[in-house]
């Protein structure tokens, strides 16, 4: 009954993206049924690495991360796992082809996050990005274009900006978890103690070009993930236009948010856009 015990840890990594996010199982749940529970199954991966070393602090957490790392490479050499999160990934590794680069460049982000505190340099940052937001870009990219090779290699470029935006516009509205709480600071040459307008308009400025690379390669998305991934697009489009609205002693201090009545006009706002094909 291998069946059964992959849905079962395939519906753990469902039910682990509804609990934590609503606006991504939104986005989601727009995908067509044949891709979605992949969907489903990286995200639930990549939210309990991220768990392990943002919340866990009254554990060992690299011990944590390393059987992690651990037991992953072993279900996906065996085909199995019985951590159902791990079984539901490997999957979808298996099953489209994902290289192994992608999860070994977002492990090791991990690991910076266990110790390193700040990013100094423009090197430092663009690779922890690559690593933490990026490839997660290209592994859903996989998916979505059903493991098309020629595809994924002509959008990789789009996902990546995609995958940056979203990790950027994550940095900012966190910024004050991150700094007072895990004392982080991501952004290079800036001072978070001080932060000011032209600091954050700088920072605007960045996640605006990506977002705009990024807009590009989404229309250029099989017709059964492009509303999903315009969804989030939109979700997270409207939080720059919040935190650009935002005060930046006031992102210091608070973490800005959009309330569920707003996720749900944002649905039906790319629901239509789709459907009447203006994206």
């Amino acid at each position: 009954m291998i069946s059964l015990f992959n849905n079962i840890s395939q519906e753990f990594s469902k039910q682990v993206t509804i609990k934590y996010s609503t606006s991504f199982s939104l986005a989601t749940k727009t995908l067509n049924s044949s891709i979605r529970n992949h969907i489903y199954n990286i995200y639930g991966f990549v939210r309990f690495a991220d768990e392990i070393v943002d919340t866990f602090h009254e554990f060992p957490k690299k011990e944590l991360l390393e059987n992690f790392e651990k037991n992953l490479f072993m279900a996906l050499k065996n085909k199995i796992s019985l951590n159902p999160i791990l079984n539901s990934f490997q999957i979808t590794v298996n099953k489209f082809n994902i290289d192994y680069s992608l999860i070994e460049s977002f492990l090791m982000s991990m690991k910076w996050d266990l110790n390193k505190k700040k990013y100094k340099s423009q090197k430092e940052y663009k690779e922890y990005i690559y690593g933490s937001a990026d490839v997660v870009g290209l592994m859903c990219l996989k998916v979505f274009v059903n493991g098309d090779q020629l595809k994924y290699e002509e959008l990789m470029p789009n996902a990546m900006a995609l995958g940056s935006a979203f990790q950027k516009v994550n940095f900012l509205r966190d910024l004050k978890d991150d700094f007072e709480n895990l004392n982080r600071s991501y952004f290079p040459n800036i001072d978070f103690t001080n932060f000011s307008e032209k600091s954050k308009k700088r920072i605007i400025n960045e996640i605006k070009n990506d977002f705009s690379l990024a807009l590009k390669g989404i229309k250029k998305l099989p017709k059964g993930s492009r509303l999903g991934v315009y969804t989030a697009y939109k979700y997270y489009s409207k939080l720059l236009y919040k935190l650009e609205k935002t005060p930046s002693i006031e992102i210091k201090s608070t973490r800005i948010r959009i309330p569920n009545y707003q996720k749900i006009k944002l649905l039906l706002y790319s629901y239509f856009q789709h459907q009447f094909k203006f994206i």
